[in-house]
């Protein structure tokens, strides 16, 4: 399939060039209920990265922890965030953008049921890493499909809600956590994701398909650059954990930015 996307101009990872008269690839299904789609599983992902922080007393109270060590549930999804966030593309090519998108939803939802479930630091901490690890590869899933999705003509409108949806989520993350906890309990605000990554999980399954150059191209002798990912990986969760925790330090800053 490769051979047939270069010889018509384009690659695994990019549409290929479309010559006069040929019918450019659309999906089955409207491509404004797969927008409302995608960024469902976005809004989740974008949702979480400051609903726990007013949460953070209780967890440390509950857990048995210190307020500067119950720090580190952030810390750990931001940076295993910013990990997976650059290996999006290759790992999307490798096993396909729609396989590759439901592995990241249910990777996301199952680590939020574990999270909610925890008993000490250490395991939250851990879920928190997994939960990181699957909301770094909806974001960027999200706006591939969106771009491919939608005619050229609707693109702008598409991505504008979507931006509203990337500056809604995180801005009533911390009134909403603060509300579960006070009424509930802070693990409900992980347990909230469940029904929301459930049904998203059945509607990207069902709804969205995979264009000609989104195909897995597995056998396509690409190989992963095991030492380079290791740099990444160590550099960018160095990077992460340094600012944070200077940010939380010298009160700079929000600590989930």
């Amino acid at each position: 399939m490769r051979a047939e996307l270069e010889s018509s101009g384009g690659t695994a990872a990019s549409p290929p060039v479309r010559h006069a008269g040929e019918t450019p690839w659309r999906p089955k299904v409207n491509p404004w209920l797969i927008a409302v789609v995608v960024a469902m599983a976005a809004f989740m992902e974008f949702l979480d990265t400051s609903i726990a922080n007013v949460a953070l007393p209780y967890m440390a109270g509950n857990l048995g922890s210190t307020n500067d060590e119950s720090t580190w549930i952030l810390t750990s999804y931001l940076a295993s965030n910013a990990i997976v966030l650059p290996l999006s593309g290759w790992l999307a090519g490798f096993l396909g953008r729609k396989r590759f998108f439901l592995i990241c939803l249910a990777l996301f939802t199952l680590s939020s049921l574990l999270c909610g479930l925890s008993p000490t630091l250490g395991a939250i901490i851990l879920f928190r890493t997994l939960q990181g690890a699957g909301g770094g590869g909806l974001q960027p899933m999200a706006q591939a499909i969106l771009a491919d999705t939608c005619p050229p003509q609707l693109r702008g409108i598409a991505f504008a809600i979507f931006g509203v949806t990337a500056v809604f989520a995180p801005t009533i993350g911390p009134t909403l956590g603060g509300w579960i906890t006070d009424n509930y309990s802070w693990r409900w605000i992980f347990y909230i994701n469940l029904p929301v990554g459930i049904l998203a999980l059945f509607l990207v399954y069902r709804l969205i398909e995979d264009p000609p150059w989104a195909k897995p191209r597995a056998g396509s002798g690409a190989r992963l650059d095991y030492v380079g990912l290791g740099l990444l990986a160590v550099g960018v969760a160095a990077l992460q954990v340094c600012s944070i925790r200077a940010r939380r330090r010298t009160g700079s800053g929000p600590i989930s930015s």
